[in-house]
């Protein structure tokens, strides 16, 4: 109760609570069901989302002198069934900052994971924050991302350039490594990075992947 009250005002019966004031069984009775339900809400990520976009949103309605939501939704749930669709994701989600020309490179783009691990590997570490790069797949394989650093760190600069509208394909002849050792399509890819969110739903993948989990889960479509 004192966590949900950290968050939100809660009950009158709660707040009587929390002052030490004498409840009634009845009181009692109820502030159990109500806590019971509370407990469930600060286990569920959409309340967790609720509440970090609801702050969010308040401020911004504040700033522009309006009302109403400031996101379409709490938050999507995409499933990642291979390596190219978990190198697209975090890619995607590195890249925002540039997309939204708010940051020119990588390196400046405040408050992401590609600048910290620039940052780290300019010392020649991985940041412990954040899950590290163990190498291409293989047997006896360590817990981290399937890639290589540098890879990666290729692949965004490279993503990067052909997602910007001024150097749209001036450096198709220098392909990062990562795109022939995955089998990924340079057309296909940048299609992928850039409708990452608007053209995939619930699952993100090649297009075995995806028939492969479809005939798992006994589907004929995926949504």
């Amino acid at each position: 109760m004192d966590r949900w009250h950290q968050l939100c005002k809660g009950s009158p019966l709660s707040q009587r609570y929390a002052r030490n004031e004498t409840l009634n069984p009845a009181e009692l009775a109820r502030l159990e069901e109500v806590a019971a339900e509370w407990r469930e809400r600060l286990m569920d990520i959409s309340w967790f989302m609720r509440m970090l976009n609801e702050s969010i949103a308040r401020q911004a309605n504040r700033e522009d002198g309006c009302t109403g939501r400031f996101w379409e939704g709490r938050f999507k749930s995409q499933a990642l069934l291979d390596e190219r669709s978990l190198a697209a994701c975090m890619a995607y989600v590195d890249l925002n900052p540039i997309r939204a020309k708010m940051a020119d490179t990588p390196e400046t783009s405040d408050h992401t994971s590609i600048q910290r691990r620039i940052s780290a590997a300019r010392d020649g570490k991985q940041p412990q924050q954040l899950f590290p790069f163990v190498g291409n797949p293989r047997e006896s394989m360590p817990v981290g991302l399937p890639f290589q650093l540098q890879d990666y760190l290729e692949l965004v600069d490279w993503s990067g350039r052909c997602l910007r509208e001024d150097k749209r394909g001036a450096i198709d002849e220098q392909l990062p490594p990562i795109l022939d050792r995955m089998q990924i399509n340079p057309r296909h890819w940048l299609y992928l990075n850039r409708n990452f969110e608007s053209r995939f739903k619930s699952l993100v993948g090649a297009a075995h992947s995806v028939r492969s989990v479809c005939e798992y889960l006994g589907k004929r479509w995926a949504y």
